[in-house]
């Protein structure tokens, strides 16, 4: 079963993220707390900046998909970036992968959204794998690029 978030996931949700962690071989880089994802998923004011679907089999957490809203400047619409995906890997082989990815591109059917993009490491050659077997196509031309510690505060005070 597919649903949205609710507060009361974010324990499970950050388990995720720090089983995501371990897979893409970076266990201690996890600096999220529970509060943090309850700031961006559930604000006490204003909108969400971030979104998160869950999986659930026989009642138990074992999935999830964190999103935010996007925008193409070439298309004047919004879009979807997945920044997340994980299934327990108990989970993997039955179809939870390609649910969670399904319910996402309808979302953006749904209001008229024109892309669902995210990244996935070069050496992560079964998720490279089941993307290609959805139809996803590689952006190779394109190189993502990222400021953060000691070069972001650097650059904002220039």
């Amino acid at each position: 079963m597919i649903r949205d978030a609710a507060p009361a996931d974010l324990p499970e949700i950050l388990r995720l993220v720090h089983a995501l962690a371990e897979y893409e071989r970076e266990p201690d880089a996890v600096e999220a707390t529970i509060d943090d994802f309850a700031r961006a998923l559930f604000p006490q004011d204003g909108t969400p900046t971030t979104y998160a679907l869950i999986v659930e089999d026989d009642g138990a957490v074992v999935g999830m998909a964190v999103w935010f809203v996007t925008f193409s400047t070439w298309t004047g619409r919004n879009g979807i970036w997945l920044e997340d995906l994980f299934v327990d890997p108990a989970n993997r082989g039955a179809g939870t992968g390609k649910a969670l990815l399904t319910r996402l591109a309808q979302i953006c059917v749904e209001r008229g959204w024109t892309r669902l993009e995210w990244t996935v490491l070069t050496w992560n050659e079964p998720a490279i794998a089941f993307y290609e077997a959805l139809g996803s196509i590689s952006m190779d031309e394109w190189q993502t690029r990222r400021l953060q510690g000691d070069a972001l505060r650097i650059l904002a005070t220039a």
